[in-house]
């Protein structure tokens, strides 16, 4: 009996695959780097193709990894880079343009007439989400805006839209499937979270043909099958889920109240808040978490634009370090960052701000800096930028004591404890730390019958070790404040 699940996880600078067993337990992993394009300030693109080849590249090392056969993989999973937008013709499968990332800010200046003619309050009341660069719609209006005949092609039917999970679908599918689930249709601003359809107003909106858009599912449902000539075998694909979604599954985080906090390219916090929709009075996000058996569990989001992003700045772009481990230790080698902040507003800044126009800046500056200094400030901004959003939600009720860590940045044990003493909360990492293949591979369980409940899956999360906050709560206000004196300078 085929037992092993496939989980596609196709992220922002990185597109892996893992290969799970029915326990949860990783047995081979793929992953490959692909190219980051800035055409134009602001402006974020890949190449659709490169996501597709480094994603299949990554399925086929995973496999050969694991030393199985793809006849003993029970079916895949799908989790993405969300409100990533490609656009491509529905008979040849070619992208009529690049895809647009979700930290491009392209489209800023029509969303602020957008919001200085009061749609804003409309668009929110319907999805959830905030009028921002950062999702799906206004990208997608602007590549029918932008390149030329494509509006025409649109309007005539011959062409399709998906975020990352849908087009990977139609690759694996051979263009048969054109499909996504609930949650990366709540990121789009043409989705209605409640009525879970796409909303005809928000489409008139933003200018959209209806053609365009594919079917909306739930996270785990039937997406159809792989090409055998892919991977070796014909696998039933069962799941697909946004990424930030998918950790909150990998986390278990299926109780109202529960929370996780995921640190890879950006930083999310999602809050479970079961059936209900909760409307945040403090710029946060109210989305979708998970559709199963057309049941929604809702969560409130907080977006952090760049996390491990920052690292990988000091990386490639100051070219201060070698890798991003490194920073663990010049973080421990000095006391402090020497009044340094580190601002990694390079695409502007998320939530509670939302401010498109901020840029990044580092301050403080003396002297007596050094790369231990800069390196230590950033991993420090991670930590700030989560408190900021854990202030939200306490804004809007919530009293969060215990967070679930992971992500790729959360291996580094100074950064957990830092981020325990600065949110004065209890912080959980789990055995998994990649919850967000694993959600997708649970997704993919749960559909596929390897798993008879969510509550099965809760029982197998584990909890690797555990961080309690041991920072004074002077020294964590003084910290915070000159966090917001810094945020303040590169926002005036």
């Amino acid at each position: 009996m085929a037992t092993y699940l496939l989980a596609i996880d196709q992220g922002t600078t990185s597109s892996r695959a893992i290969v799970f067993d029915n326990r949860g337990k990783i047995c081979g992993v793929g992953q490959q780097e692909f190219t980051q394009h800035y055409p134009k300030d602001g402006w974020v693109e890949h190449d659709p193709e490169e996501i597709w080849q480094t994603t299949l590249a990554s399925c086929k090392a995973a496999i050969t990894a694991a030393a199985i056969t793809a006849d003993q993989i029970a079916g895949i999973g799908i989790t993405n880079q969300r409100e990533t937008t490609l656009v491509w013709d529905r008979k040849t499968g070619e992208p009529v343009y690049p895809a647009i990332v979700w930290q491009d800010r392209r489209t800023a200046d029509w969303i602020s007439q957008l919001k200085e003619q009061g749609l804003e309050g409309t668009v929110n009341k319907r999805t959830g989400l905030l009028l921002d660069p950062y999702f799906s719609g206004s990208k997608l209006a602007w590549i029918l805006d932008n390149v030329p005949g494509t509006r025409q092609r649109a309007d005539a039917g011959e062409l399709a839209f998906g975020t990352v999970d849908c087009y990977l679908l139609w690759r694996l599918t051979g263009g048969r499937e054109h499909a996504t689930d609930a949650s990366n249709a709540s990121r789009t601003l043409l989705f209605n979270i409640h009525r879970q359809c796409w909303d005809e107003d928000l489409l008139e909106m933003f200018n959209i043909p209806a053609s365009l858009l594919p079917a909306v599912k739930n996270s785990c449902d039937d997406f159809g099958v792989a090409d055998a000539s892919l991977l070796g075998a014909e696998l039933p694909i069962a799941a697909l889920i946004g990424d930030q979604q998918a950790a909150t599954v990998g986390q278990a985080c299926f109780k109202p109240g529960m929370a996780k906090s995921t640190y890879g390219t950006g930083c999310f916090v999602m809050l479970n808040t079961g059936n209900r929709a909760l409307t945040s009075t403090n710029r946060l996000l109210t989305t979708v978490a998970y559709r199963i058996n057309n049941e929604v569990c809702y969560a409130l989001e907080g977006s952090i634009f760049m996390a491990g992003a920052a690292v990988q700045w000091l990386r490639d772009g100051l070219k201060l370090i070698g890798s991003a481990a490194e920073t663990q230790a010049l973080a421990e080698s000095v006391d402090s960052a020497n009044g340094v902040f580190m601002v990694p507003a390079f695409t502007g800044l998320g939530a509670p701000y939302w401010d498109p126009d901020a840029r990044g800046a580092i301050l403080g500056l003396t002297r007596d800096t050094g790369i231990a200094h800069i390196a230590r400030a950033t991993l420090e901004s991670v930590c700030y930028q989560t408190r900021d959003l854990l202030e939200a939600m306490a804004g809007d009720g919530a009293d969060i004591q215990h967070l679930r860590v992971d992500g790729g940045m959360v291996v580094n044990d100074w950064l957990v404890q830092r981020l325990s003493d600065t949110l004065a909360c209890h912080c959980q990492r789990p055995a998994v730390t990649e919850t967000t293949a694993l959600g997708a591979a649970y997704l993919a369980g749960l559909q596929l019958g390897l798993y008879a409940s969510l509550d099965e899956i809760a029982d197998m999360w584990r909890e690797e070790r555990s961080f309690m906050p041991a920072m004074s709560e002077i020294d964590r206000e003084t910290r915070y404040h000159g966090w917001k004196k810094a945020v303040a300078r590169v926002r005036s």
